[in-house]
């Protein structure tokens, strides 16, 4: 749902590209939103802004929502876990959360806007930042032009499968939409005060990649939207606790069932493109509105 406080102006474009098919005939046809809806127009359709500044305030209350979100879903951990956006008016610069506000009580208003140097701009909340989150979040908005959005957390699952410092399997439907587009960062440095750690980082989630597994540490997914990054970052999460839960099921002489390539390719074509994962985030971001759109303001 696009909070009603807000106007937008024209729904995004299908990327169209030429029509190939599987092995066992399906279409692959055009990436979009339009593939999950039938009968009608997809309820949640991506936004376009002719105002930046008006894109700004959207953006900045999903990222808000995006937080209650986790919140919900007991991502927290401590002072620990950042969201990010690229700010629609200035790309150089991007919005981050405050330093030890729990996320279930973040606002819009307290959203913190900084410079690629770290410094805290006036027009943003005035108050510290997470010094590792600045190290990764910066490095990654340098080194993905197209990343608009990255969320970190140091989730249950998450950190539990990191241990593990593998990719996860294409297990089920809903996991493929890693398939190909998520790795490991192996060289755990410690916490990521250090500008060469965020660096690392960034480069392990490659220059196409959806997300990436730090061993040792947690979780990161990146999005074109905010709401991308976070339902990506709930998947990737949920993915981690699917995989644990099915490993400690099998009994001895048992392997798991791997989805082929030519079919986890198919649902990652279908269900793993920027227009698609920001609907999917919308029912989550609906239900806090209901609960509590306090973080609106």
């Amino acid at each position: 749902m696009t909070p009603p406080t807000l106007t937008t102006t024209e729904t995004a474009p299908t990327t169209t590209i030429s029509a190939t098919s599987t092995s066992r005939g399906y279409q692959m046809g055009s990436r979009g939103s339009h593939n999950i809806a039938k009968g009608g127009q997809h309820p949640y359709q991506l936004p376009q802004f002719t105002n930046k500044h008006e894109e700004r305030k959207w953006a900045l209350q999903h990222m808000a929502g995006a937080f209650r979100v986790f919140a919900r879903k007991g991502y927290t951990e401590g002072t620990a876990g950042h969201i990010s956006i690229r700010d629609p008016v200035d790309p150089t610069t991007f919005w981050i959360n405050p330093l030890g506000k729990h996320f279930g009580l973040i606002k819009a208003s307290d959203l913190v806007h900084v410079d690629e140097e770290g410094n805290v701009l006036p027009d943003g909340n005035q108050v510290a930042i997470n010094a590792a989150g600045f190290a990764i979040h910066s490095a990654i908005h340098k080194a993905r032009p197209d990343v608009n959005a990255a969320c970190h957390c140091h989730s249950t699952y998450g950190k539990a499968w990191a241990a593990m410092g593998r990719k996860l399997d294409m297990i089920n439907q809903d996991v493929c939409t890693f398939y190909n587009s998520h790795d490991v960062y192996t060289d755990f440095g410690g916490v990521a005060l250090e500008a060469e750690e965020g660096v690392k980082i960034a480069a392990a989630i490659g220059e196409t990649g959806k997300g990436v597994i730090m061993q040792n540490h947690g979780l990161l997914t990146v999005g074109n939207t905010v709401d991308e990054a976070a339902y990506l970052f709930s998947l990737l999460e949920k993915s981690c606790q699917v995989q644990l839960v099915a490993q400690a099921a099998l009994r001895p002489g048992e392997e798991l069932k791997i989805i082929g390539d030519e079919e986890a390719k198919y649902c990652e074509y279908h269900d793993g493109d920027p227009e698609t994962l920001y609907t999917e985030f919308q029912p989550d971001l609906e239900m806090e509105i209901y609960l509590n759109k306090d973080f609106l303001e």
